[in-house]
């Protein structure tokens, strides 16, 4: 028989994990309700991008600025998961400037794109 305290210790890791999910999730709606995808390959690379850089950017910030102590309370919870929410936003601004810069050069070759890559970070510096 299980002991009850590692049972309830791991229902409440799923709950917070389905919560983050969440989040990841919403975030993911919000972007496309303001910038619907073109084609169905773009939407579906950018709602896995944008769950990605959700979970694991909102990891990275949690574990950077030291706020895992937040998860010892309900409030605590809710603002991890806004942090998650925000962490996911960029991934659909590049994944849809990825698609448009890629489209516009539609027909032009590999090693002409990566030197116009190059050409464009030169100018950059």
């Amino acid at each position: 028989m299980t002991e009850p305290a590692s049972t309830a210790a791991g229902g409440i890791m799923l709950y917070k994990l389905g919560a983050f999910g969440f989040m990841a999730v919403i975030a993911a709606v919000v972007v496309m309700a303001m910038t619907l995808p073109k084609t169905v390959r773009e939407f579906c690379v950018a709602m896995i991008s944008t769950a990605v850089f959700s979970i694991c950017g909102g990891a990275f910030v949690v574990r950077w600025f030291d706020l895992a102590h937040w998860a010892n309370d309900d409030v605590g919870v809710i603002a991890i998961g806004g942090l998650i929410f925000v962490c996911g936003l960029p991934a659909w601004v590049l994944v849809r400037a990825w698609f448009a810069w890629s489209e516009a050069r539609k027909g032009v070759a590999l090693p002409e794109l990566v030197r116009e890559l190059k050409q464009m970070k030169d100018e950059a510096l």
